[in-house]
C-alpha cells in the first residue's frame, strides 16, 4: 500500500515550515512568490493531495456550495449548471445540486437540507419572487447567498441576472423593423421575476409601438405543451408575430403552426428567449434572446468569493476585498446585457445573423 504524502513531506522537500506549506496550499495568507513556487512544485512532485475532511474540521469550511434550481428539465438550467460547476471548481469548490420541481415548499425544504449539510454558501434560482422570499431571506442570514437568473425583491441577497427588459426591447425593435404590428405575447403565469419582467417589458414596448392597439397576452407556463395550446387560442386573430417568454414556449408554438400549415415567418414571426441548445434545431430555427450563461456563472462565483472572503479575519483578506469602512457590504444586483440572435423564424435569409447590444455588466446597489 502506498504511503500517504503529508504536509511534513512537502515541507521537508521545499525547505519550508509546515505552517508555511499549509498557508500556501490553503491560500489563507499572502506568501512570497518564490516560497509559494517551491511549495507547489514540491507538492506536485510528491503527488500530495489535501485531506478534505481534515481541512473541513480545521477550517470549519466544507468547500461545498449548494445550488437550488426550479426544474432541471428546463434545458436552459443544465447549461447554466455546467458553467457554474466549472467556475466553482476552478476555485476549489464542489457543488451540491437540488431540484425543487417548481414548488416553493420543496424549495424551502431543499434549502434547509443543504444548510444541514453545512454548505459554505448557496446559489438559488428562486421558484417565485414572492413565495420563495421567506426561505431565501432566512438562509441568507446564515450563509453567503447569491440569487441567480431570478430575484426575490430588493435587499434580500446579492443577485445576478439578465436585463429582461432590454432583451424584450431588442425583440420588439427587430419585429417593428421587419414590419410586424399585430404582435401577441405568450408567457407564463405566476410571479417568478423572469416571467413578470418579460411580460411587463412586452406590454410597455408594444404600447409604445401602437398605443391604439395593445398587444394580446396569453399566460400559461414555461413549456412546449403551453406553446402549442396557446397557438390554438390566438391564431383565429391572425397575429403577424408571436413573442414567447422562453424558447420552450416558442418551440411548441412553431410545432403547432407547422401542423396548421402556417408559413413562418411569411404569415407570422415567432421569437423566443434564452437561446437553449435546441433553438437551432427548430423548423425554422428560432430567433431568440441569448442569455450569457458563462458570464452569469462567473459573476455569481465572484460575488460568492467576495461574501466568503468577508467572513475571514480582516488580516487574511486580499486588500481589494476589504470594505473601506469595515461595514458589511450591501446586497448588489448585477444585470447583464442580453444579445438578440436573429434566425429564420422571424426574418428569412438571416439564419445565424446576430444583433447585439453591449455585453457590459451593469451593477446596482439595492
Amino acid at each position: 500500500m502506498a504511503t500517504e504524502v503529508t504536509l511534513k513531506d512537502v515541507a521537508r522537500l521545499s525547505g519550508c515550515s509546515v505552517a508555511t506549506v499549509s498557508r500556501v496550499l490553503a491560500g489563507t495568507r499572502p506568501v512570497g512568490a518564490e516560497t509559494a513556487r517551491r511549495v507547489r512544485e514540491a507538492a506536485e512532485s510528491l503527488g500530495y493531495r489535501p485531506n478534505q475532511v481534515a481541512r473541513a474540521l480545521r477550517s470549519r469550511s466544507t468547500g461545498t456550495i449548494g445550488l437550488v434550481l426550479p426544474q432541471i428539465t428546463n434545458p436552459f438550467f443544465p447549461s447554466l449548471v455546467r458553467e457554474l460547476e466549472h467556475a466553482l471548481h476552478a476555485g476549489g469548490r464542489a457543488v451540491l445540486l437540488a431540484d425543487c420541481d417548481d414548488d416553493p415548499a420543496i424549495e424551502a425544504a431543499r434549502i434547509s437540507a443543504l444548510l444541514d449539510r453545512q454548505v459554505d454558501a448557496l446559489l438559488v434560482i428562486p421558484v417565485d419572487e414572492k413565495r420563495s422570499r421567506a426561505a431565501v431571506t432566512a438562509a441568507a442570514a446564515r450563509v453567503p447567498l447569491v440569487l441567480l437568473d431570478r430575484a426575490c425583491g430588493p435587499g434580500v441577497a446579492d443577485s445576478v441576472g439578465i436585463d429582461n427588459a432590454a432583451g424584450m426591447a431588442l425583440v420588439l425593435e427587430h419585429l417593428a423593423a421587419t414590419g410586424r404590428r399585430r404582435i401577441c405575447f405568450v408567457g407564463a403565469a405566476g410571479t417568478n421575476s423572469a416571467a413578470v419582467e418579460r411580460r411587463a417589458a412586452y406590454e410597455a414596448g408594444v404600447a409604445a409601438l401602437d398605443p391604439q392597439a395593445p398587444g394580446r397576452v396569453e399566460l400559461g407556463d414555461f413549456s412546449v405543451a403551453w406553446g402549442r395550446a396557446a397557438v390554438d387560442r390566438i391564431w383565429p386573430d391572425r397575429p403577424d408575430a408571436i413573442v414567447c417568454a422562453n424558447d420552450l414556449i416558442a418551440l411548441g408554438a412553431l410545432r403547432r403552426l407547422q401542423q396548421l400549415s402556417v408559413d413562418v415567418p411569411g404569415e407570422v414571426a415567432v421569437t423566443g428567449f434564452d437561446d437553449i441548445p435546441i433553438a437551432t434545431l427548430a423548423d425554422p430555427d428560432l430567433t431568440t434572446v441569448r442569455q450569457p450563461s458563462g458570464e452569469l456563472a462567473a459573476e455569481a462565483a465572484r460575488l460568492l468569493d467576495q461574501r466568503l472572503a468577508d467572513q475571514r479575519p480582516a488580516d487574511q483578506r486580499p486588500a481589494d476585498q476589504r470594505p473601506a469602512d469595515g461595514r458589511p457590504r450591501s446586497p448588489r444586483a448585477i444585470r447583464l446585457a442580453p444579445q438578440l440572435v436573429i434566425r429564420a423564424s422571424s426574418a428569412p435569409g438571416t439564419t445565424g445573423a446576430t444583433g447585439a447590444r453591449s455585453t457590459r455588466t451593469t451593477e446596482e446597489v439595492q
